[in-house]
């Protein structure tokens, strides 16, 4: 045991200590949140105001047609589809005199794209105009018509979903269960492939430069292998921590940031909401951010999560760390000895896109019980707090299981391939250290 925590700690401080895991480990993250966050700042902050010329030959839009701070309608006498660009408009709205059946059309010319927002916008003051003329037609009076325009629809009634299992209740957000899930599934996934080829590049770079042979002078083959997969998952674990930590930290700063901010954008965007409105938007957002932290099951999420973060890399790392003792200097030769553990984790990343929106579905229950993708599929069911506590119990009894048996199998495949060279080797061949006697 001495000499395996021996092998863990040059393993993980010869990491740590490199100037490549320091730049990805907190370089890379400040730099991808603070791209974010500009990002949606300069996306807030750089409205691009348009002044839009409107003929109106029916005479109906003049009247109903609303300015706001980013567009600004006008109806000039002199401006047409030519001139309006020299009379500095953005766009030229033009239409028709006998605007009534659905076959008529509006016509909207600019001589640059003015962006979906902006079109939809005109749109909905065109879509508000007509509506508006149905209604007093029809002799709707005008107070009960702006009231009803004015209808927020999450003022008429409150919806929520409610999952009970037994004497237990808890709320219940599909939406961010999907999102936790889907999230949670990609993250062990990634993980899956970056740390598990670092083993695999590792073990390569020690039998390349005969390192392998003076080190096993000192110890056994399997506690070499033991030594470097635990010791590059403690490099792991201290990434994730470190990821946390920032993102927690940065994303609270950023909330309050954003949600200041949309006030002003809702305000700028909607002139028909008023302040009431904006303020509706921005403790929408606050209400979002509440949901996002009080909804999910993280009592259940975080400690599972590290459960199949580190269990899923111990059971493929070992895989690897085989992988990698029995290969030479050609790369095409490791890319084909890893299919057969490559295959597994990118099926499992198909079943997980089903889990995490059908946590109940067969296959989805299935993947989540088999080791080879538990780590992944797991994770994209627990979110949705309806998996029963047998099955995350089999799943993690399962894991560890499988975690012992790849790991028997692959120290086999280690204590001979570390010490093998010039030889290219095939599944036959490895087949047969399998079930040959120490």
């Amino acid at each position: 045991m001495h000499k395996i925590w021996l092998v863990i700690k040059r393993e993980y401080f010869t990491r740590v200590r490199n100037k490549t895991f320091i730049l990805s480990t907190i370089l890379l993250p400040l730099f991808f949140i603070g791209f974010i966050v500009a990002s949606a700042y300069f996306s807030i902050k750089s409205i691009d105001k348009q002044k839009i010329a409107v003929e109106d030959n029916n005479g109906i839009f003049k009247t109903s047609f609303q300015s706001d701070k980013v567009i600004t309608y006008e109806f000039p006498a002199n401006v047409n589809a030519d001139n309006f660009k020299e009379r500095g408009y953005s766009a030229f709205l033009y239409i028709p005199e006998h605007f009534n059946s659905p076959n008529d059309s509006v016509s909207l010319i600019a001589n640059k794209q003015l962006g979906v927002d902006a079109e939809q916008k005109v749109k909905d003051q065109i879509n508000t105009a007509i509506r508006n003329k149905a209604f007093l037609e029809n002799n709707i009076n005008k107070k009960v018509l702006d009231s009803i325009n004015n209808i927020d629809e999450d003022e008429l009634y409150k919806f929520s979903t409610v999952i009970k299992q037994g004497d237990k209740t808890q709320q219940s957000n599909s939406g961010l269960s999907s999102a936790i899930g889907f999230g949670s599934g990609i993250l062990i996934y990634m993980t899956l492939f970056i740390y598990g080829a670092a083993v695999m590049r590792g073990v390569m770079e020690e039998k390349m430069n005969r390192i392998a042979e003076v080190i096993i002078s000192s110890v056994k083959p399997f506690q070499l292998m033991a030594g470097k997969i635990i010791g590059i998952a403690a490099v792991g674990l201290t990434q994730l921590l470190i990821w946390m930590i920032l993102i927690v930290g940065l994303s609270s700063v950023a909330s309050s940031f954003i949600s200041h901010d949309m006030l002003q954008h809702a305000q700028n965007m909607s002139p028909a909401m008023g302040q009431a409105g904006a303020n509706s938007a921005a403790a929408n957002f606050m209400n979002a951010k509440n949901t996002f932290l009080e909804a999910a099951p993280w009592s259940l999420i975080i400690p599972c999560f590290l459960f199949y973060f580190i269990g899923g890399y111990l059971f493929y790392a070992a895989l690897f760390a085989a992988v990698g003792s029995v290969v030479n200097e050609d790369p095409q030769e490791a890319q084909s000895l890893m299919l057969p553990i490559t295959m597994p984790i990118i099926l499992s990343f198909v079943i997980m896109t089903t889990a995490a929106g059908k946590p109940d579905a067969p296959i989805s229950v299935w993947g989540s019980m088999i080791p080879l993708s538990s780590p992944i599929v797991m994770m994209a069911r627990i979110p949705s707090g309806s998996v029963p506590a047998w099955q995350i119990a089999v799943s993690m009894i399962s894991l560890v299981a499988g975690f012992i048996l790849t790991t028997m199998l692959a120290a086999k495949i280690y204590r001979t391939g570390i010490l093998l060279y010039g030889k290219k080797v095939t599944f036959k061949e490895m087949g047969k250290w399998l079930f040959r006697k120490s």
